[in-house]
């Protein structure tokens, strides 16, 4: 097996795998599935066996080969790298075009559906070909004829220009780099932060310090550098990313424009009045005036709080550090300083508790705690040094899944954190296909020997993402179409991410997982109730923030017309409602949101806080049975994690729950309830 990419037989060959690899593996496979799906076509009488599941076979091998493409893509990004990548993408979405579009498959399907046999389906066999016949309508199946070509026209640039988009930011974001010699200018930063800047410059070749735009180096820069010229440069540089005063070759705004007009073509064509009604089609909300009246209902209760948060924070830096005018670029700065006066604790201080090797030993603890399995180190190629493989094992020692650790960030990295299936569950004639995911972050790594340290809210974010691995991992069904997180509806999908961030505030999981940098010793209970004290400081900005978004977007993409207002006038009209916190007029936060425009939550960025209110009141079910955790748990996992796409979520959710979601929960934790 030459190509690294053609071996399904085992784990990815990461270290093996090369651009050249990328074009005569890419093409094979296209070919073998529509092969496959040419067969599939005429096959009768239909069945399971003799259409499902033979294009499922061809169809997953493609989409795991372009799944450690694409991986690589993000996480090991280079030019040869990038030009393969660009050069297959359209032909994968040529390809989906002609499946989503293919009536002969329609039909079989439609055929599955009447068929006698149908009834006896299981539940999750039945779901998978209800979803299909309703993508297959969203994929402009019943499209006429003279429409098609156009559609999938349509299809393939945006996904060239979703790619076009993030690669803008990413490489916006490599090119910026701050050349600081005297160590004086970088007073208030932290020693830890000041050491990995030093070793940047170092490796240029250079004496002092290189700043970045990358969050290890200007989250700590925003929070607590006293240099407030050194801090609103660096806001500046990175607010206007990708964006007309920068390269025009990295302009997001010429593809924010185009994406938004070929998102109303496309739904236009398929019957919709706008993009956001195609993108709810496959949600558990109906209509996007169902969300725009869930956000606004929200906002009334979270913008008396929002207001107050953002009086005391001027009123502190007003009096305790001479800022009469609060900027974005002291918003950070002043929070922290205010943040030490009220709790007396520093989130640098904290931070040296949550040691790297103790984090993810917590974080494994919490897994075996609430689910009984029990995580250890494991064996796989790997796309870079720091990455590190675990196996998820049962309690009878069997293997349920295996995942890779990629925690810090680096040059040619995307940022963010995300999860991604890299293998999901199958059941086989030869046995189980055990899944396997992809876990990313971008924490600053270790310096001068010692181990990396994480602020707490980047352990909040490693449980968050290790959620959204567990809902993958822990999936029992065996049918790969609503197997993991294939189909649940996109707003559930951050339900057991969300879930999993609220085990990072109870007392005996957080003291497990702390080991100061320096002494080793344990997070005093004394600092985590000053911790938990502050837990719900500024939330009421921070929802602000949130709904500022997701109104943005579900605006955007269902009452946007571009002849009436600009994107940017836009944003400012929804800022006028909910903003406390107001970017200056040269800020662009439109051209880098690639969570809607590369990042597939075009339509669905509400869905972060719909699902807050799943997560919250999942939660609350642990909290009412202290003593029953284990059992808790594994209720939990049955009735939500096990079941996959199987079944609708709010049915999942039900189940778990005895009743509907209630948004009670999320105001309590929020501390925005009466």
């Amino acid at each position: 097996m030459s190509n690294p990419l053609l071996d399904f037989s085992t784990l990815p060959r990461f270290d093996e795998i090369r651009p050249e690899h990328i074009d005569p593996a890419i093409d094979q496979l296209l070919a073998n599935a529509r092969a496959a799906i040419s067969a599939a076509e005429t096959v009768a009488p239909v069945s399971w066996d003799n259409f499902v599941r033979p294009v499922d076979d061809a169809t997953e091998q493609l989409g795991r080969a372009w799944g450690q493409v694409s991986h690589l893509n993000a996480v090991v990004n280079t030019p040869a790298l990038r030009d393969a990548y660009n050069s297959n993408l359209p032909k994968l979405s040529q390809f989906g075009a002609e499946l989503g579009q293919n009536l002969a498959l329609f039909s079989q399907y439609r055929r599955l559906a009447a068929a006698p046999a149908y009834a006896g389906y299981s539940a999750a066999q039945q779901r998978i070909v209800e979803n299909a016949l309703r993508d297959f309508r969203l994929g402009g199946a019943e499209l006429d004829e003279t429409q098609k070509p156009r559609f999938s026209a349509i299809k393939e640039e945006l996904a060239q220009l979703s790619a076009k988009f993030e690669q803008n930011l990413l490489d916006a974001t490599d090119a910026f780099s701050l050349h600081i010699a005297d160590e004086a200018e970088l007073a208030g930063l932290p020693d830890d932060i000041k050491a990995m800047c030093r070793a940047a410059a170092e490796q240029d070749g250079l004496a002092g310090f290189k700043l970045s735009l990358h969050m290890p180096v200007y989250l700590p820069v925003q929070s607590y550098c006293d240099n407030r010229a050194l801090r609103e440069q660096l806001y500046r540089a990175y607010s206007t990313r990708a964006a007309e005063s920068g390269p025009a070759e990295l302009d997001n705004t010429g593809a924010i424009n185009r994406i938004l007009a070929l998102r109303a073509e496309l739904a236009g064509m398929l019957g919709f009045a706008n993009y956001g009604e195609y993108s709810v089609a496959t949600k558990m909300a109906e209509t996007p005036d169902e969300v725009l009246h869930f956000l606004r209902d929200l906002a009334t209760r979270a913008m008396p709080y929002a207001r107050r948060d953002r009086q005391e924070l001027e009123d502190f830096a007003r009096e305790h550090l001479g800022l009469d005018a609060l900027e974005m670029w002291d918003l950070a700065y002043a929070s922290e300083k205010l943040k030490e006066a009220r709790y007396s604790f520093s989130e640098q201080a904290v931070k040296q508790y949550f040691t790297e090797p103790k984090v993810i030993a917590g974080l494994f603890g919490v897994i075996e705690t609430l689910f009984g399995l029990r995580a250890e180190p494991d064996q796989a190629p790997v796309w870079h040094k720091d990455v590190r493989f675990y196996r998820l094992l049962d309690g009878a020692g069997k293997l349920v899944g295996q995942f890779y650790f990629d925690l810090y960030a680096r040059e040619g990295k995307r940022g963010g954190a995300w999860m991604d299936d890299c293998r999901n569950r199958r059941d086989k004639a030869e046995g189980i296909q055990t899944p396997v995911t992809y876990l990313t972050c971008n924490f600053g790594g270790g310096v001068d020997g010692k181990p990396a340290t994480f602020s707490h809210d980047e352990v909040i974010t490693l449980f968050h993402e290790m959620g959204h691995g567990l809902h993958l991992l822990l999936t029992e069904v065996g049918e790969l179409g609503v197997a993991g997180l294939n189909g649940v509806e996109w707003d559930a999908v951050e339900l057991p991410s969300q879930f999993m961030e609220n085990f990072c505030w109870e007392w005996e999981r957080v003291v497990a997982m702390t080991s100061h940098a320096d002494s080793g010793e344990p997070l005093p209970r004394a600092l985590f109730d000053k911790m938990l004290a502050a837990k719900n400081f500024q939330s009421g900005m921070a929802t602000a923030r949130q709904l500022e978004f997701g109104l943005f977007d579900m605006e955007l993409h269902s009452r946007y017309a571009a002849e009436r207002e600009s994107v940017l006038q836009l944003l400012e009209r929804i800022r006028d409602e909910v903003a406390v916190n107001r970017p200056p007029a040269w800020s662009r936060f439109p051209n880098l949101f690639s969570h809607i425009f590369a990042g597939g939550y075009g339509a669905g960025y509400y869905s972060y806080k719909w699902a807050e209110v799943l997560s919250a009141d999942a939660y609350a079910a642990f909290e009412e049975a202290p003593a029953q955790i284990a059992a808790t748990g594994q209720r939990f996992r049955r009735e939500v994690l096990a079941v996959g796409g199987s079944r609708p979520a709010l049915d999942s959710f039900k189940a778990f729950r005895g009743r509907a979601p209630q948004i009670d929960a999320l105001l309590r934790h929020s501390g925005m309830s009466s």
